[in-house]
């Protein structure tokens, strides 16, 4: 019988002191019907992220020749995994923060037909390391976007999602500095079904972030502006190849 394939993306600048311990830690044989690959979406990095990755043991790189900024880096990632045959995707980020112990929790609404798009929720889960205005942030961006989706919203910026093939397929992210915001409201707005899983987080201790207050507001307010006046067509719902093989 052939496998379904879990591709395991991770979009990574400078990010040599963490990446290897994150791929060592991805479950390769979580499950009986499906295989596991792993990308790295490298951002123009200018320390050694991409050979420490190919060391660890990532089956797949894609290379930018400068930093083109996160969002850039999770649309290719997503772009990688529907070239690559990909049933599901799953993102994480490279900074060890993150836990891939728990990324068949993540998918496994997915896997169940439940959801098409999920969060590894920090805010569910536990959280150990993060600061005061580090969390206000997070909770007045999620609030943000709660009011304009109209729905409950717990960690509307977590680092660790999952995705069916359709949702990849028709995902659109609208601006290259980051994707967490206009990414949710336009999978949530075409229809897709949302569903959040309980993970732990721990704050990283090596490297450095790259988000910097001023330039991810000013940044990241105007798309999600942008992502709200444009219109969406509203997709209709295809059962996943997994659910209709267990119909059968």
């Amino acid at each position: 019988m052939n496998k379904q394939k879990l591709i395991v993306f991770m979009p990574a600048h400078n990010e040599a002191e963490n990446i290897a311990e994150v791929i060592a830690r991805v479950p390769r044989n979580f499950h009986p019907d499906y295989s596991v690959e792993i990308v790295i979406i490298d951002d123009g990095s200018t320390d050694n992220t991409v050979a420490v990755a190919r060391a660890a043991g990532a089956d797949h790189i894609v290379s930018f020749a400068e930093n083109r900024g996160l969002g850039a880096a999770v649309r290719e990632g997503l772009a990688a995994c529907c070239r690559l045959g990909a049933d599901i995707g799953l993102m994480i980020d490279a900074d060890n923060e993150y836990p891939p112990e728990q990324i068949p929790d993540v998918i496994a609404p997915i896997i169940a037909n439940q959801a098409d798009y999920t969060f590894g929720s920090r805010f569910k889960g536990q959280i150990q390391g993060m600061k005061l205005h580090r969390r206000l942030g997070n909770y007045c961006f999620t609030l943000l976007q709660m009011l304009l989706l109209r729905r409950w919203i717990y960690d509307g910026q977590s680092g660790m999602r999952g995705f069916s093939r359709e949702a990849m397929e028709h995902a659109e992210i609208n601006h290259d500095y980051n994707y967490a915001q206009v990414l949710t409201l336009n999978l949530v707005r075409q229809g897709f079904r949302l569903q959040e899983v309980a993970i732990s987080y721990q704050v990283r201790t090596k490297g450095q972030s790259f988000i910097k207050f001023h330039a991810y507001v000013t940044s990241v307010l105007p798309a999600i502006y942008k992502e709200m006046r444009r219109p969406v067509r509203r997709k209709a719902k295809r059962l996943s190849p997994a659910f209709l093989r267990r119909g059968k």
